[in-house]
């Protein structure tokens, strides 16, 4: 009876010892949040990744989202990020330059071809580029990039129409609140002026600021149609958002769902262009109806001029980037 009694023990030990892992990976939840809202292609990313995550690793790891800067504006989200408090977000990469350095460079206007272009050179899994820079993140952030998600083309708004950065001469012109922002909007002729997005409509509204630049689908979402009644098409910026990942959280999901994960982000970042590149072409009829007028090339947008004053004010404030841009170009 003794010895029953010691071999059942030692069949509960070693079951218990191969369930434990698994037990452990089911208790992975993850906090995600973002500063998207509804409408806005980032609201759905997240969504989606709340439902694929759980889908592609069996119900081990979850997710909750928090949109609509629940968790806080942009800063806090970094600082969550870094700290653990937040297991995962996303945003520009421009937001974490302070934790790498010089990764603003992947929203360097004009540098991407198309999107596409952008999506491949923003690969965590193929891009070299991308990978010495998540080397930079681990050891100055303690996270990791493991997706992204393809915004579309940022376009700029305005109370009245723009041409050239002759027209914003003087003018404030919302800025995201980072240095890559404030010399863009310099470049553009205007006074940039840093508004967080929550804060947008206010702005526009009051006259805080006369102008903007974001991707169609975020100018619907946000209706900033109310309060903004052209859209010149400079297409300054292929609009990628990075995914981030607390790396602490990140280490603590398996190895075998963690390669499920990145491949969820990879299919979802496939998805988000499809969806960018249709949403661009059936928002400016969309956009028009609600009473934007759209100014193009044709219509005597300065486009090349816009081009010129930017790259020089990114050069100025930025000498370092150059071999990263090179880079950036060569990747097919």
């Amino acid at each position: 009876m003794y010895r029953r009694s010691i071999v059942l023990a030692g069949l509960v030990m070693a079951i218990g010892l191969v369930l434990s892992p698994c037990l452990s990976e089911a208790q992975v939840r993850l906090r995600y949040a973002h500063v998207g809202s509804e409408g806005d292609i980032q609201y759905w990313f997240g969504e989606q990744a709340a439902k694929k995550i759980p889908e592609v690793t069996g119900g081990r790891v979850t997710v909750t989202v928090f949109p609509n800067s629940q968790l806080g504006g942009v800063q806090e989200l970094i600082d969550g990020v870094k700290s653990g408090s937040i297991s995962m977000g996303h945003h520009e990469f421009a937001s974490l330059d302070r934790v790498a350095k010089d990764i603003a460079v992947f929203n360097a206007p004009f540098v991407y071809r198309d999107g596409p272009h952008a999506l491949a050179a923003t690969d965590p899994q193929k891009s070299e580029v991308l990978q010495d820079f998540n080397k930079k993140l681990l050891a100055g952030g303690n996270m990791r990039i493991v997706g992204r998600l393809y915004r579309g083309a940022r376009q700029m708004t305005a109370k009245f129409p723009v041409y050239s950065p002759a027209d914003l001469q003087g003018k404030p012109f919302r800025g995201v609140p980072i240095q890559l922002w404030t010399t863009m909007i310099r470049g553009f002729g205007a006074i940039p002026t840093p508004v967080e997005v929550s804060e947008l409509p206010t702005a526009l509204m009051t006259g805080l600021v006369i102008g903007q630049e974001n991707p169609l689908t975020m100018i619907n979402a946000n209706k900033l149609y109310e309060v903004q009644s052209y859209v010149m098409l400079t297409s300054h910026m292929q609009n990628v958002l990075p995914v981030f990942f607390n790396e602490k959280a990140w280490q603590q999901i398996g190895e075998k769902d963690r390669t499920a994960i990145l491949e969820a982000m990879e299919g979802l970042a496939q998805e988000t262009l499809r969806i960018a590149q249709k949403a661009e072409q059936d928002l400016i009829g969309e956009l028009t109806k609600k009473g934007m007028k759209f100014i193009t090339a044709k219509d005597g947008l300065k486009v090349e001029e816009f081009r010129q004053r930017v790259s020089a004010e990114v050069n100025k404030d930025f000498p370092a980037w150059k071999p990263y841009m090179e880079r950036i170009s060569a990747i097919k």
